[in-house]
């Protein structure tokens, strides 16, 4: 199969999705209106709600949603077959992911800015809005804990690429004084700063940083309080002063990589040696439910209804923007996965691994069974490999190739954790507010209560892998959240008699998948623990959150069969 073709088919299908779907749906099911006022020109505080130039909010946004997902879930995906996971990564980003980032943004940005979980008490009961943010919680805690660990293996993995992210911070910081203490143009100076970056880059090859131990403290645990304290300090800024300029930078580095990825498709055209279907791998799970779980950004995403609600609905300066940042930005996404799934399913086998081998060879290698497909550095690797490999028919060098890719798999990371942790801010205080816990909607105090539960979590075992006691519920329930955000959007479009097939669907075909896995999960989980093997933690939590998903959907129903309607939106909000 020619990797080139695959590549031009997806971008064509994405852009006619968005010129047609995409437009469809802003213009007759969510109704934008470019004349209403926006939350971010509304409440306008210099802090979280800030009027943000389309551009800018573009690349903010995008780097929120992808960080490595659309990295790691491709990359583990494929071992079931490379089509597969580009069908799912085409037609669920178009249909379903696409649907729930675009919607979520505009249900939030006609509410004031409030997140999903917030929302989902106006939309079903006070009961849900509880149960809802003390998920997302959890979620989040387990997100930011883990992404200390990513970002921590990356810097272990790829020293050469520490320089260069830790050299971003001042770039941005800078890039953000100049843009809106000086009214400097964005778009120049930004490019200034990709300049600045790249400069880094090249330096990194020549000064590779690694981290040594303190104590009993390995170099994973010190990077992981080193990022817990950036958190802090990152997530309670003004989002002008680090976070959009920094997510700007990001932007213009995606569509260089981008850029550079599709050139080495062309000049490389690697073959696509991965098997085209395999629904038997060593020490797999099922495909079905468990390539819909596997691959989640990229295809579909709970997180990024977080995203959209949390932090991009309060910088939206118009609502005509949403289509461009919350469909548009899900599609390049998608495009991004397209690339993973060639450069694991085809790069990874042009240039001699460590065991000498190539081609398919080299693939099944590295794929020879489940356990070992799924490590970090194996998900890591495959990527940043397989790329590095395409790079090099560009007369890129090999370490110069690794490094790039290395930095751009580290750039998004950090910015995920960036966004985690003020998305828990956020959730902590609606949460706090709901529970009538004064203290805690303070911004400082809630940025501590969801530093410290993370690095709790992290440092559990010493040696900060803390998070992945937690991590094998995370993918099934980023898309449990992914379905009930999608079943808040479907009720928001019933009580304004719009049609609500275009999300009840992805949200029946989640529920079904989710549910499916967890049952799964638990039954691994009941099985390992009765042996002796399992963690009760894990079978207690998993519990938790199944009977939270039956209950939340069935108040859910309750609400849709008898029509109640509960106000939604200000009285002086927006058309709907």
């Amino acid at each position: 199969m020619s990797s080139l073709f695959l590549a031009a088919g997806c971008a064509v299908a994405y852009l006619v999705a968005y010129h047609t779907y995409g437009r469809f749906l802003a213009s007759k099911i969510f109704a934008l209106d470019p004349n209403a006022t926006t939350p971010a020109n509304k409440m306008s505080d210099g802090t979280d709600y800030v009027p943000t130039k389309k551009e800018i909010l573009f690349g903010h946004h995008y780097t929120s949603i992808a960080g490595t997902g659309p990295i790691v879930g491709p990359a583990i995906g494929i071992i079931w077959g490379w089509v597969p996971a580009l069908i799912w990564v085409i037609f669920g980003c178009i249909f379903m992911g696409a649907v729930h980032d675009f919607g979520a943004l505009v249900v939030s940005m006609r509410n004031q800015g409030k997140s999903i979980g917030d929302i989902a008490g106006n939309t079903i009961s006070p009961r849900v809005r509880i149960a809802f943010l003390a998920m997302i919680a959890l979620m989040l805690m387990i997100v930011i804990a883990v992404f200390c660990l990513v970002i921590s293996s990356l810097f272990n993995m790829y020293p050469e690429a520490v320089l260069s992210i830790w050299l971003e911070i001042p770039i941005a910081i800078w890039l953000g004084h100049m843009i809106y203490k000086r009214g400097k143009p964005g778009l120049k100076y930004s490019l200034i700063g990709l300049v600045l970056l790249y400069a880094a880059v090249v330096a990194g090859t020549q000064l590779p940083i690694e981290m040594v131990s303190i104590g009993p403290a390995g170099p994973t645990v010190v990077w992981t309080v080193i990022l817990l304290v950036y958190a802090y300090v990152a997530s309670t800024l003004p989002v002008t002063r680090l976070l959009q300029p920094r997510d700007y930078i990001n932007g213009h580095e995606l569509f260089v990589v981008m850029g550079v990825l599709a050139l080495g498709v062309v000049f490389s055209r690697p073959e696509i040696v991965a098997p085209a279907i395999d629904l038997s791998p060593k020490g797999a799970p099922p495909m079905w439910p468990f390539l819909f779980i596997t691959i989640a950004c990229g295809a579909v995403s709970g997180f990024h209804s977080l995203v959209a609600s949390g932090t991009t609905s309060k910088q939206i300066s118009r609502e005509s923007h949403a289509r461009a940042i919350g469909y548009g930005g899900m599609l390049l996404e998608g495009m991004l996965a397209v690339f993973v799934i060639i450069a694991v399913a085809g790069g990874i086998g042009l240039l001699e691994n460590e065991s000498g081998l190539t081609g398919a060879a080299a693939w099944r290698d590295h794929y020879a069974e489940w356990g070992a497909a799924k490590g970090l550095p194996a998900k890591v690797g495959a990527f940043v490999n397989g790329s590095a490999n395409m790079l090099t028919f560009l007369g890129i060098p090999l370490v110069l190739g690794t490094t790039i890719m290395g930095v751009f798999v580290a750039s998004f990371a950090g910015t995920t954790l960036d966004t985690a942790t003020r998305l828990q801010r956020y959730v902590i205080t609606e949460l706090s507010a709901s529970l009538r816990l004064k203290p805690l909607t303070n911004k400082h105090a809630a940025t501590a209560v969801a530093v410290l539960s993370a690095g709790v979590l992290a440092l559990a075992d010493g040696e900060g892998k803390g998070g992945l006691l937690l991590w094998p519920l995370f993918g099934a329930t980023n898309q449990l959240l992914a379905a009930l955000s999608l079943l808040v959007i479907t009720i928001y479009l019933a009580k304004r008699a719009k049609p609500v097939v275009y999300t009840l669907v992805p949200f029946f075909f989640m529920v079904v998948m989710t549910g499916w896995a967890m049952a799964f999960q638990l039954q691994k989980f009941l099985n390992d623990f009765t042996r002796g093997q399992g963690n009760l933690h894990l079978l207690i939590i998993s519990s938790t959150i199944v009977l939270l998903e039956i209950w939340m959907i069935a108040e859910a129903a309750v609400v849709l069969k008898k029509g109640r309607r509960i106000a939604v939106e200000p009285a002086d909000s927006a058309t709907s």
